[in-house]
């Protein structure tokens, strides 16, 4: 900050206007203005009334100007001490300890956050069937890792094969897979009997789970399966996707 910028906020400060402050020191408004912006400088008549109509000590208004001027307290500063000078020894000890505490917290906000380690999942290599059936999972699969585009609560991944699920999930595609519990119309991937599905789920009231294909032109690929068929049914987790309402209804 330079002089002129030390004037001008120290007059602004004490909520002086330019002619106000220039009526004190005897001289007219673009002079100080002048003054504000560097065009010229106080002479020493002028500085010294400078330094009365500012109540501020020269230390202060140079501090800028010379070595070290950093370490020139303030007005401000300079009451902050005598205060503190005229407290007693326990209320210098405890203005001491939140002082402490101030400092404290200050580096704990300007600490740079630490780098979030990246996350991986696995990618299975072996596909889960939408229609078709597929081996059981594996220990073949790759290391996925965790970008802005894969969603943050995903477990693992899964590479789809078939069209069962068209529109919503295509031939190929990878779907993001938690193991949160399955409501009415989530899709889920399921081991049915030993063969793996990517189906959208839904269990009546009399227990008979339906496994239905989102693409209701393969309708002919929807999984039934009784209460007491005697089949095997396994949940391996839902696939984070918005799917569309169950068939036949709103």
């Amino acid at each position: 900050m330079s002089l002129g910028d030390r004037i001008r906020a120290r007059r602004e400060e004490l909520a002086l206007s330019r002619p106000q402050l220039a009526e004190r020191l005897g001289v007219t408004p673009s002079t100080v203005s002048n003054y504000e912006i560097g065009v010229s400088f106080p002479k020493e008549e002028i500085l010294l009334r400078l330094f009365d109509c500012l109540e501020i000590d020269p230390n202060t208004l140079f501090q800028d100007s010379f070595r070290h001027g950093r370490s020139v307290l303030t007005q401000k500063e300079r009451q902050l001490l005598e205060q503190y000078r005229s407290l007693s020894s326990a209320g210098r000890e405890g203005i001491s300890a939140v002082l402490k505490t101030l400092l404290a917290y200050q580096a704990e906000l300007e600490r740079p956050a630490p780098e979030r380690e990246s996350r991986v999942i696995p990618l299975y290599r072996t596909p889960a069937a939408a229609g078709y059936a597929a081996p059981v999972f594996g220990e073949d699969f790759d290391y996925l890792a965790i970008s802005d585009e894969i969603p943050q609560a995903a477990e693992f991944a899964v590479r789809i094969q078939g069209d069962s699920m068209v529109p919503y999930i295509a031939d190929g595609d990878v779907v993001y897979v938690n193991r949160d519990p399955l409501a009415a119309g989530d899709v889920g991937i399921f081991c049915v009997d030993g063969e793996i599905f990517c189906k959208q789920y839904y269990k009546d009231p009399a227990g008979t789970v339906y496994l239905f294909s989102l693409n209701r032109a393969r309708s002919d690929a929807d999984l039934v399966l009784t209460a007491g068929s005697g089949r095997t049914l396994v949940c391996f987790g839902r696939v984070i996707l918005h799917a569309p309402p169950l068939p036949g209804r709103p």
